[in-house]
């Protein structure tokens, strides 16, 4: 067994974070933490989506924020994907993002429900066009026993969208996650985090100071 200890979890200097300070909305802070995120890590839009299947086992991958509002927190994924099947049977999920650089980790779980189909479509052509390309292939997750077969997929999939340039796959979903609860974690060299986190109460939200 390689042991995995003694690697370095966070770089020497942390940024800091005054609770006490913080805004009254957690998205107002999110947007905050993740501006700063993106001028020093990678993709800090990616984000961990955690949901339940059928035996309610938990599964989870990573997809990309498109934007956060009053309606909520937004992914998209096709509705015949897994993850789009498992969040109609149960329409509850989990986002995490983690910044090592910045040693910041913010969580958010709630109710999911599905955009229009005006907004699902034109979050499906604001993709770039491998994207839109990517989505046509369709049978994700499924055992592929013939690379070939996705090869010829692929092809048929970028004539299509070539030759439909303004259409967008009904099955294409827009999700807004409305959290009930977001954590937002501050890692510390001394083991002490910092963790704040925000509960829904009412119209508004209450805000509460975490062990580490």
């Amino acid at each position: 067994m390689v042991s995995l200890r003694g690697w370095p979890s966070f770089p020497e200097q942390l940024p800091g974070f005054e609770p006490d300070a913080a805004p009254a909305q957690p998205e107002e802070l999110f947007l905050d933490w993740l501006t700063e995120a993106g001028a020093h890590v990678l993709a800090p839009h990616a984000v961990t989506l955690s949901t339940v299947d059928e035996d309610g086992a938990p599964d989870a991958r990573v997809v990309i924020l498109k934007d956060v509002g009053p309606a909520g927190w937004a992914v998209a994924t096709s509705s015949e994907s897994p993850k789009g099947r498992q969040l109609a049977a149960n329409p509850r999920a989990a986002l995490t993002f983690f910044w090592p650089g910045r040693g910041r980790q913010v969580r958010a779980r709630g109710v999911v429900t599905p955009a229009s189909a005006v907004e699902s479509a034109a979050d499906f052509l604001a993709r770039p066009p491998a994207s839109r390309v990517e989505a046509y292939l369709g049978r994700q997750s499924e055992v592929l026993p013939d690379p070939d077969k996705l090869a010829e997929a692929a092809t048929a999939a970028e004539r299509w969208v070539a030759e439909h340039p303004d259409t967008a796959p009904e099955t294409w979903t827009r999700y807004l996650v409305r959290p009930d609860t977001v954590e937002f974690w501050q890692a510390a060299h001394d083991r002490r985090h910092i963790r704040l986190r925000y509960q829904r109460d009412g119209a508004g939200w209450r805000r509460e100071r975490l062990w580490p």
